[in-house]
């Protein structure tokens, strides 16, 4: 029998500093209802879906950092979007900044959840692949200081069992990175559940700018086909506070191939509805590890040329 999961991918316009997450979540349940319509299953949203981008921003005071980040989940502006979503009975995932009290000790994380539709939380996910840097740079048009306002994700690639398929999520960056997919191929992911934030312009190389568009999509064909799995990516894109940003969000199959495709930068929701066994002819032949992976060969040959050697 044939297990399908319909997907609504939830794209987002831009989100400015001056909107509230009253405002975006407003924006969310409309999503909500639209996927409702359209059959879907589960909704994805975007990374750091209720806020502005707000690393662009060097900011030196704690309390004006943390007003970005959610002290719990759900909260008193966030509930709306849990309770539509159970009473509609779906899913969805949804990114943020998360504000965590972990061994007596306060902890910040750039964080994806995945909610089922009964509302309760069933997979979490902190960012581990940090992009930018930490110290104010003056000379760029923007900064990107994910690494001084996050920690590195803790969690590992966790896949868990959910909408009757073997789930995984990352963020943003973790797609440029093959052990992201790889480490969740290994778990035997199903479908890998991916929002980003990404500006078109790179200060430290702006010559990768025109390439921005086929690098996003390029990581994500590749991480599918490798892995035998479903990429559903879902951006914030336009113009947000004067930083454009790419949209483009998609539906890549098992096969490598793109399903389904925003074609604007705005709010937008595209569906696919997805085959979970599409996957499996790309596991058991081309793509089969056990048979044709070979990790004890690898090690053989680090430790016979060395780590560092680039040849």
């Amino acid at each position: 029998m044939t297990r399908v999961l319909t997907v609504g991918a939830a794209q987002m316009g831009p989100i400015q500093r001056s909107h509230t997450r009253r405002d975006v979540v407003e924006r969310l349940v409309a999503h909500l209802r639209e996927a409702r319509r359209m059959g879907c299953d589960l909704v994805v949203f975007p990374e750091l879906t209720l806020t502005t981008f707000f690393p662009r921003w060097w900011m030196a005071e704690q309390a004006e950092i943390d007003s970005f980040f959610e002290h719990e989940m759900p909260s008193n502006e966030t509930a709306p979007l849990f309770n539509e979503a159970r009473q509609l009975g779906l899913g969805f995932c949804l990114g943020y900044a998360e504000l965590a009290k972990e061994g007596g000790e306060i902890r910040r994380f750039n964080t994806s959840i995945l909610v089922d539709s009964d509302g309760s939380i069933v997979g979490k996910y902190r960012k581990i692949h940090l992009p930018g840097h930490s110290e104010h740079e003056p000379e760029r048009p923007f900064q990107h200081l994910e690494k001084r306002y996050f920690e590195v994700g803790n969690l590992g690639f966790p896949v868990v069992r959910a909408f009757g398929a073997n789930m995984g999520m990352c963020i943003c960056n973790d797609r440029r990175w093959p052990e992201t997919y790889r480490i969740m191929g290994l778990q035997n992911v199903e479908m890998v559940l991916l929002g980003y934030n990404t500006p078109i312009h790179n200060a430290p190389a702006p010559d990768h700018d025109e390439h921005s568009w086929f690098h996003n999509q390029l990581s994500m064909q590749a991480g599918a086909y490798q892995n035998g799995t479903w990429v559903v990516g879902v951006a914030k894109g336009g113009t947000e506070e004067g930083i454009p940003s790419l949209a483009d969000s998609m539906i890549v199959a098992p096969s490598g191939k793109v399903v389904a495709r925003a074609g604007g930068e705005g709010d937008e929701l595209i569906v696919h509805r997805c085959d979970l066994d599409a996957g499996q002819s790309y596991k058991r032949s081309t793509f089969n590890f056990a048979v044709h992976r070979q990790p004890d060969q690898y090690r053989m040959i680090v430790e016979r040329k060395g780590a560092a050697d680039p040849s």
